[in-house]
């Protein structure tokens, strides 16, 4: 008795395999990066609330800064797939703004407690709120634009009604309650969509 390997098929076409591209696999880390930050900030705003002093502030100061690194993470993104349209005036001038937000979280993070409040810094602090502002206004030119495609055409939109969320409870609520909002907020929001762009980079990226 003789046994014969069996015959390759040669009726069935290879499958290729699928690899993500560089661009790909740039969006998932900056995708990542955002979902990092954001739970740093929203793991102190469960803890210590947004209204704090002391440590606990310091603390609220640095994490937002983690948050607005993975904001920038979000913008290079932005940036790259050119999702609000051709013009990339208005991504430009909320680097610019969120920047200045940043510096300034850093800076009232690590001065000492008399200059935390110096006047020079209060133009600054102003850019923080503005930088939000400014990621709600690119949420609704990414939906208008529709270079983004599927699930994440819209998700910025979440993510970016954060202060729109956020404030008014405060302000109805009190801080008590508004911590959990917000908090929770950024998970849905910022959080999800990081995820989303680690898991699915093929959505903001042009069609071959």
């Amino acid at each position: 008795m003789t046994t014969t390997p069996a015959r390759a098929r040669t009726d069935v076409a290879p499958q290729p395999q699928v690899t993500a591209g560089p661009a790909e696999r740039t969006i998932r880390r900056l995708g990542l990066g955002l979902t990092a930050g954001t739970l740093a900030w929203a793991a102190s705003i469960f803890a210590f609330t947004t209204v704090t002093e002391g440590v606990p502030e310091r603390i609220g100061d640095l994490t937002g800064l983690a948050f607005q690194l993975g904001v920038f993470c979000l913008l290079a993104i932005q940036f790259k797939t050119r999702a609000t349209g051709n013009s990339t005036v208005l991504l430009k001038v909320e680097a610019v703004i969120l920047g200045i937000a940043s510096v300034w979280s850093l800076l009232h993070g690590v001065l000492p407690s008399n200059l935390q409040d110096a006047t020079w810094l209060v133009p600054m602090d102003i850019c923080w709120p503005l930088s939000m502002i400014g990621m709600a206004v690119i949420a609704v030119k990414i939906a208008v634009a529709g270079r983004w495609r599927g699930v994440l055409r819209w998700w910025p939109l979440v993510a970016e009604s954060w202060a729109i969320v956020t404030v008014p409870s405060m302000v109805v609520f009190g801080d008590g309650a508004s911590r959990w909002i917000g908090g929770t907020h950024l998970l849905i929001g910022y959080a999800t969509l990081g995820v989303l762009l680690a898991l699915r980079p093929h959505l903001v990226l042009p069609k071959i």
